[in-house]
C-alpha cells in the first residue's frame, strides 16, 4: 500500500471522509520549532491532503498529515475548512515548478512538492473541489500555469456538461412520456369513436 492509500485508510476513512488528493511537501522556509513541539521524534514527512465528508451536506477540508521517521503510521496535524482558503499561489506561471503557497484566514505556508507534476495534479483537484463545494467565496488562484487551470476547468466543465446532458435527457424523456400519453389518449378516443360508429351502423 502506498503512502497516499495508507493516509486515506488511516486518517480519513475512520471519520467517514473521502480523500480526494494529496501531495508530499517540504517547507521552503524552515520554521524554528522547539524540540518538544514535534514530540521529540526528529525528522518527518509532510503531506497536504484534500478531503470531503461523506455525510450531507458534504464539507471539504485541507489537512496537514505527518509521518515521523521510523514510524509506519500517520498523524493528523492542522486542519482547515476549504472556506478558510483565501489564495493558492503557483509561484511561476511560465515554467513547471514544484513550489507553491497556501494562504488561509489564519495561516500562511510556503511549500515545495516532491515534483512539479505532483503539484500540478494536486492543483487540478483542488481547483475542481473549490468549484464544486464552495458556492460563495472561492479562493484566488494566482501565478498558475494555464495547463493546470485549463485542465482543472475542463474537468469542471465536463462534470457540468454531463449534469446538463442528464437534465436535458430527463426533459426529453419527460416530453416523450407526455407525447406517449397524448397518443394513447388519441388512440383511446379514436377507438371509442370507431366503436360508436360501428354500433350506429349496426343499428
Amino acid at each position: 500500500m502506498n503512502a497516499k492509500s495508507a493516509i486515506s485508510k488511516e486518517i480519513f476513512a475512520p471519520h467517514d471522509e473521502r480523500m480526494l488528493g494529496a501531495v508530499q511537501v517540504k517547507r521552503r522556509t524552515k520554521k524554528k520549532i522547539p524540540f518538544l513541539a514535534t514530540g521529540g521524534q526528529g525528522e518527518y514527512l509532510t503531506y497536504i491532503c484534500l478531503s470531503v465528508t461523506n455525510k450531507k451536506p458534504p464539507q471539504a477540508s485541507i489537512t496537514k498529515v505527518k509521518q515521523f521517521e521510523g514510524s509506519t503510521s500517520f498523524v493528523r496535524r492542522t486542519q482547515w475548512m476549504l472556506e478558510q482558503l483565501r489564495q493558492v499561489n503557483g509561484i511561476d506561471p511560465n515554467r513547471d515548478s514544484p513550489e507553491f503557497d497556501l494562504l488561509f484566514e489564519n495561516a500562511f505556508d510556503q511549500w515545495v512538492a516532491n515534483t512539479a507534476s505532483e503539484k500540478c495534479t494536486f492543483f487540478q483537484v483542488l481547483h475542481h473541489t473549490c468549484q464544486r463545494y464552495l458556492t460563495d467565496r472561492k479562493p484566488e488562484f494566482i501565478n498558475c500555469q494555464s495547463k493546470i487551470m485549463g485542465a482543472a476547468d475542463s474537468v469542471t466543465s465536463a462534470v457540468q456538461k454531463a449534469s446538463q446532458a442528464l437534465n436535458e435527457r430527463g426533459e426529453r424523456l419527460g416530453r416523450a412520456e407526455e407525447k406517449t400519453e397524448e397518443l394513447k389518449n388519441s388512440a383511446q378516443q379514436f377507438a371509442e369513436t370507431a366503436h360508436k360508429l360501428a354500433m350506429k351502423h349496426k343499428c
